[in-house]
């Protein structure tokens, strides 16, 4: 009897660790979160905006948040031509504000920028997006060679220019970032560095258009967090499909 029960036992104890290893590998593995950002505010409830949820799993609500996509946007890149929004619809990217007269936090965050682009230059679904705040100065000529210095890949990298009355509002109510003209309302400012002011935030943007994070583009371990998310994003879509 008692070695029965010393079988049993030693039986129970070799298979719950096969057992947990069987339920982690079937509902643990390939588990990740990286969740949207900006809940939109409904302006006359002045609460955040809800819409039913047409398929909800078992551990989801039946209402889901409406959150902050992009809107739609046409600008001039680096070679002159239009590009929009659309063309980086089905792609992560990352954005960024910037000038290209800039002598403070741009080269960092240019620099930080290539080595992103290091990581994922063969990564077909990511992208950068890089819009000036001084658009007067910063022609398509300008942008072709500020990319150069920062080895921006042709087609992956993006950088952007139109009037300040189309990025300024972009920044603020579309990707969130504060933009501003000292010269507007301070006449004694006479440098570029005094005269834009601009995030040193990097936006990931994911491919339907929604923020994921913002990160600080002058510090490394902040984008060294970056890379790590968007390798969580690409997870995530993985397991979509």
């Amino acid at each position: 009897m008692q070695k029965g029960i010393k079988a049993g036992i030693l039986i129970v104890a070799l298979a719950v660790p096969a057992l947990i290893f069987l339920f982690l590998r079937g509902f643990g593995e390939n588990h990740y979160k990286l969740p949207k950002l900006i809940p939109v505010i409904d302006s006359t409830t002045g609460y955040i905006k809800m819409k039913k949820n047409p398929n909800p799993k078992w551990d989801e609500p039946e209402m889901d948040t409406v959150f902050h996509t992009i809107p739609d946007w046409t600008l001039t890149n680096e070679e002159g031509k239009p590009f929009t929004n659309k063309q980086l619809a089905g792609k992560i990217y990352v954005a960024d504000f910037f000038f290209t007269r800039c002598t403070s936090i741009c080269p960092k965050m240019s620099t930080q920028l290539t080595r992103v682009q290091d990581t994922f230059g063969q990564d077909k679904d990511v992208e950068f997006a890089s819009f000036t705040v001084d658009p007067s100065h910063d022609t398509p000529e300008m942008l072709r060679e500020y990319a150069k210095q920062y080895d921006a890949i042709p087609g992956k990298w993006h950088f952007l220019t139109g009037t300040r009355q189309q990025l300024y509002p972009l920044a603020v109510k579309g990707y969130y970032i504060p933009v501003a003209d000292a010269s507007e309302y301070d006449k004694a400012v006479k440098t570029p560095d005094e005269t834009f002011i601009h995030s040193e935030k990097l936006i990931l943007v994911d491919k339907e258009g929604y923020i994921r994070g913002f990160y600080d583009g002058t510090d490394k371990k902040d984008v060294d967090r970056l890379m790590l998310e968007i390798k969580v994003l690409q997870k995530i879509y993985e397991t979509e499909k």
